[in-house]
């Protein structure tokens, strides 16, 4: 059966599988990950590592911990949560990287960690950075986080896949940025929401690695799980180069990095070799199923800005320009616009010119040996004559913490991968987002600028949905303890995007004294004021498309477990609630024709609806049945099964440690 390159690395690191288990999208599997990264969020894990009963980690080479986020933060507080994390890594064994080093997806490209072709996850919604190398790289939550520690292992539902196929040639001054910022403002309509992305097509070679790193970085923001591009010659040599750094600078990683035959155990030319080897295996078959197929063509795009505050709207800076847009502050930092790269494009455009005086233009490199590079060319020291503000290399404004921030009715434009409301400051600020390139231009003209000339165009991108091969129905295993069929009464709540605030109120979020009962009359309640008395327990909530969106809020799912809801089916979820569903042993379901049909039989006069004939939810066929009419769903698998039965990954980890 012919697999997409995320089924093949998916396959490659499941466990547990069946005898000739041929993996595919929907699968749930147990995963065990090449690495797993956390921040600042490890001091998070911790207790919850230890209140499971964990001892030691499972592997202490597959934990890697960075502090990143709030290193610009030199107070008691925060230097205690620093130390004691510093001492878990040291005691634990795990690979530690202090605040300083570098941004903590930067030095998982750097030290080897997202090599091509392996599967790596991380406590942060940018790991999707690592498919810039060809590496499989998709957050998990906490809890998730502390199961890898404690097992090695988590669980993982391959999504449904996208083939992104770039054509054309991007234009000179044109760089991965401006094209992802096009993407996620031409496809603005949740397209590849909770997806993974493939990329291919002729316009990759023209890309560099760290041009690719910063598309796979923000594949996030248009919507995705995971966005990976082919292991190819760019990838290639990107590696021999590193390699080489790596040599020439000697062991200035962790312990871990000497092996005793004075190769870095992760980035070696032996281990490069081996890579050019194994290639041919790390492309998708022939035939392979994806979801949709996206063309987009690179030639046509020009230097983009994304915002105000928003992703989904994106303009050629040049028509920006026109509409004389004063800046306050300008940012180089993050980790999708601050490697080497990047630093020289802006160094470029601010070579002996001088910012002016009621601008600020902060900069701050991806990692220490970023800002070694482009201090040793220069190009960090013509930042610093035209007036740039350098902050250590970390995250710090791009999530509003540190110096810098935007302060109410101020005006930004950043190199960072989000301009959320208030992400980076005062929610009565505006934040765009571009290119090095514009952004340094923008900084010296004190409104949005493009620094090149470009002829009025638009780009051109299509989709369309692909034809899904037939497979042979094959009827579920179901393990001790889960049940082969669940029946329930439909209550249905027609909206698309209720969020966690609409299913369990954010004040009630921080009361850690309320009990399971508390939180069952409280679900729902700003959404529909009476859900709480229309529900009895036994029934299944059927809901819109992207249920679940907003916080990462686990009382979102525990509140309607608690409430006696059996299982929540809805057009879509958001992969965040659904990761913290499951790990609270409460089932989620995909099902988007039942919603379609349910949103025609019930209409909109009812926030809550209730459907008096009973649906049939068969585990062993896949399959819902309702009115006579049979709707299919992807199986839910050992994996899953387990996590129901036991009640919740907390439970998997006591019984698997």
């Amino acid at each position: 059966m012919p697999q997409n390159l995320i089924e093949k690395i998916s396959q490659k690191y499941a466990v547990g599988l069946e005898p000739g288990q041929v993996v595919k999208s929907g699968d749930y599997l147990s995963i065990r990950p090449a690495y797993v990264m956390t921040h600042d969020n490890t001091g998070a894990v911790i207790p919850k590592f230890k209140s499971i009963g964990a001892k030691k980690l499972a592997d202490p080479r597959q934990v890697v911990i960075t502090l990143d986020h709030n290193i610009q933060d030199k107070s008691d507080k925060n230097l205690e949560k620093y130390r004691k994390i510093e001492e878990f890594a040291r005691n634990a064994g795990a690979d530690f990287y202090p605040a300083g080093r570098g941004i903590g997806h930067q030095i998982m490209c750097e030290e080897g960690y997202a090599f091509p072709g392996t599967f790596v996850v991380a406590s942060d919604s940018h790991s999707n950075m690592y498919g810039g190398l060809g590496a499989l790289g998709t957050p998990i939550v906490r809890t998730d986080a502390a199961a890898i520690w404690a097992t090695g292992r988590t669980w993982w539902q391959i999504p449904p896949v996208t083939k992104v196929v770039l054509s054309g040639s991007p234009k000179k001054g044109v760089t991965g940025k401006d094209i992802i910022i096009a993407l996620c403002g031409f496809f603005n309509n949740d397209e590849v929401l909770n997806h993974c992305i493939e990329f291919s097509g002729e316009g990759i070679k023209y890309l560099s690695v760290d041009q690719r790193l910063s598309i796979a970085n923000m594949t996030t923001e248009w919507g995705a799980l995971c966005g990976i591009f082919p292991v190819d010659e760019v990838t290639i040599n990107w590696l021999t180069s590193r390699a080489d750094y790596i040599l020439n600078r000697g062991f200035a990683g962790v312990p871990s990095d000497i092996d005793g035959k004075g190769l870095h155990p992760r980035i070696n030319l032996k281990r490069i070799k081996e890579l050019v080897e194994e290639c041919p295996s790390l492309r998708p078959d022939a035939g392979a199923d994806y979801f949709q197929e996206i063309t987009f063509n690179i030639s046509e795009v020009q230097p983009c800005v994304a915002g105000p505050n928003t992703l989904k709207t994106a303009n050629p800076a040049s028509v920006l320009q026109n509409q004389n847009i004063k800046i306050n502050k300008a940012y180089l930092v993050s980790c999708v616009n601050s490697r080497f790269e990047d630093i020289k494009e802006a160094a470029e455009i601010v070579k002996g010119k001088k910012i002016p005086e009621d601008v600020k233009f902060y900069i701050a490199a991806a990692s220490n040996e970023v800002q070694k590079e482009a201090e040793t060319s220069s190009c960090w020291n013509d930042l610093i004559e035209a007036g740039a503000i350098p902050l250590p290399p970390g995250c710090g404004p791009c999530i509003g913490l540190g110096t810098g921030l935007l302060e109410d009715g101020e005006t930004g434009i950043s190199t960072t991968n989000r301009n959320f409301k208030g992400r980076m400051g005062s929610p009565n600020a505006k934040a765009y987002l571009a290119s090095p390139a514009v952004v340094a231009a923008s900084a010296l003209a004190g409104k949005i600028v493009s620094p090149f000339n470009f002829s009025e165009n638009s780009p051109k991108g299509e989709i369309k949905k692909a034809a899904i091969s037939s497979e042979v129905e094959k009827e579920v295993k179901i393990i001790e303890g889960f049940p082969e069929k669940a029946e329930g009464r439909v209550v249905f709540c027609y909206q698309d995007n209720i969020n966690t605030d609409g299913i369990y109120p954010g004040k009630y979020t921080y009361n850690d004294d309320i009990t399971p009962e508390e939180q069952a009359k409280v679900v729902m309640e700003n959404y529909d004021p009476d859900f709480a008395n229309i529900v009895t327990a036994g029934d299944i909530l059927a809901a819109g498309y992207n249920f679940g969106t907003g916080s990462s809020r686990e009382q979102a799912a525990t509140a309607l477990k608690y409430k006696g809801i059996k299982i929540v089916i809805a057009g879509s979820l958001n992969a965040t609630y659904q990761r913290n569903a499951i790990n609270n042993g409460f089932l989620c379901i995909e099902l988007p024709q039942f919603i379609y049909d349910l949103k025609n039989e019930c209409g909109k006069e009812r926030l809550t609806n209730v459907c008096e004939e009973k649906v049939i939810v068969d585990f062993q066929k896949s399959v819902l049945i309702y009115r006579n009419n049979n709707y299919s769903f992807s199986p839910v698998g050992a994996a899953a099964q387990e996590l129901i039965v036991l009640g919740g990954l907390e439970n998997w980890i006591k019984e698997n440690i």
